[in-house]
């Protein structure tokens, strides 16, 4: 039986920097395991945004998956539903709650400073304790990542992503459509109760980002995908540290794999993540391990932070990983970005992303090192991001 891992490293494609000698991050990374992985193998150029979608992280996980978005997509904040246990009815709507810094009437952070769980967990207590009844009920989550269901309402409203609109006139950026008043004061009765609050204080004289408000976007309803198990024959499971593809992996029927010390940042634990993927593939036929950190690094608007999460990613995870499957008879691995996070732009982006895989049967086209520029030499192009899935598996 074939033996496939997945490696998403979340946001690492970009673009070119004058920096780095016009080279992207990628390429100016030290990544000697993922240029083993095109030069024995193959890469190539796919697009997970499919066209008139948000360039969101939840479109191109699922596209990644093997699903197409278009059928299958129904909202950010149901997927990460799904992920807490939160049952939803049918009509329920539930948002996604980021925990932001705003400052002179602009999105400055939209994590609070990476706001740790424990102080998040507090706020949207409080929340819940001033605003909630039947109808409104506040979850929370790890770091600034929370979720809002709303019962009894009806909403056609368009929101707008924090992490894409740094820098962006608060104004400018406030849910509008249908319903858009209830959210926009909770928004900013959720500002009077965080201003002169005893985290924010603490928060201030230790120099870090302060709590303005709540952010509420990515609404929908109750998601429902087909099994993978069912739709490939294969048994999966993900290592994971954000609710985004905890959910995902749970819609399409993956085990979740916890791994201590995983933060969703660049913090995180490599090892640990390596060390579980490579343990678990006796028991499973296909490992996901997704890392956020790049993401982060691209939305904080650091070269290196950025270069520093990739090559992390390529030593710890990467290259253990490649070597792990070698001992079984068959087996395949892909690399594979799910979006651009441009250093640039400090936002997701929907152009095409580059991606690797070797293993048994994979036959190689241009045998050079990983990267933007020799992807889209290669001349291998997946127009539909979710067709991947079926070629990796099967081709």
């Amino acid at each position: 039986m074939t033996k496939y891992a997945i490696i998403v490293p979340d946001g690492a494609a970009d673009e070119q920097l004058e920096q780095l000698d016009n080279k992207t991050i990628i390429e100016a990374a030290q990544t000697p395991n993922m240029d083993k992985i095109s030069i024995e193998g193959k890469q190539g150029i796919m697009r997970t945004i499919p066209e008139g979608m948000e360039a969101g992280s939840d479109v191109a996980q699922m596209s990644l998956l093997g699903y197409d978005p278009s059928t299958f997509y129904t909202g950010r904040a149901p997927i990460e539903a799904v992920a807490r246990d939160i049952e939803l009815s049918a009509d329920d709507w539930v948002f996604r709650c980021n925990l932001v810094t705003i400052a002179d009437s602009k999105m400055a952070d939209h994590s609070a400073g990476h706001i740790s769980t424990e102080e998040a967990g507090k706020l949207i207590k409080e929340l819940n304790e001033q605003f909630g009844n039947e109808q409104i009920h506040f979850y929370s989550g790890v770091s600034y990542r929370h979720l809002l269901v709303c019962k009894g309402f009806d909403f056609d409203v368009q929101t707008y992503p924090p992490h894409d609109c740094i820098d962006s006139v608060i104004e400018k950026i406030l849910p509008r459509g249908k319903g858009s008043e209830m959210l926009i004061d909770l928004m900013a009765r959720s500002q009077q109760l965080f201003v002169n609050h005893d985290i924010n204080k603490v928060r201030k004289d230790l120099g870090e980002n302060q709590v303005s408000s709540i952010w509420l976007w990515g609404h929908g309803k109750k998601a429902r995908m087909e099994s993978f198990q069912k739709r490939f024959g294969l048994k999966g499971a993900a290592i994971t540290a954000v609710d985004l593809v905890r959910g995902l992996s749970k819609l399409i029927g993956f085990d979740l794999i916890e791994v201590p010390g995983a933060t969703g940042f660049v913090d995180t634990n490599y090892q640990g993540k390596a060390s579980a993927a490579i343990e678990a593939l006796d028991k499973y036929d296909l490992i996901l391990i997704h890392i956020e950190a790049p993401d982060e690094a691209g939305h904080s608007g650091s070269i290196e932070t950025k270069i520093k999460a990739v090559e992390l990613i390529d030593k710890h995870i990467v290259g253990p990983v490649y070597q792990a499957l070698q001992k079984y008879e068959s087996f395949r691995i892909l690399v594979a970005p799910d979006h651009p996070t441009p250093i640039k732009s400090r936002a997701h982006s929907p152009a095409p992303v580059p991606f690797a895989m070797a293993g048994d049967n994979v036959k190689g086209i241009l045998h050079t090192t990983f990267g933007e520029t020799n992807a889209d030499k290669s001349g291998f192009r997946i127009e539909n991001g979710f067709e991947l899935m079926e070629y990796f598996l099967k081709n």
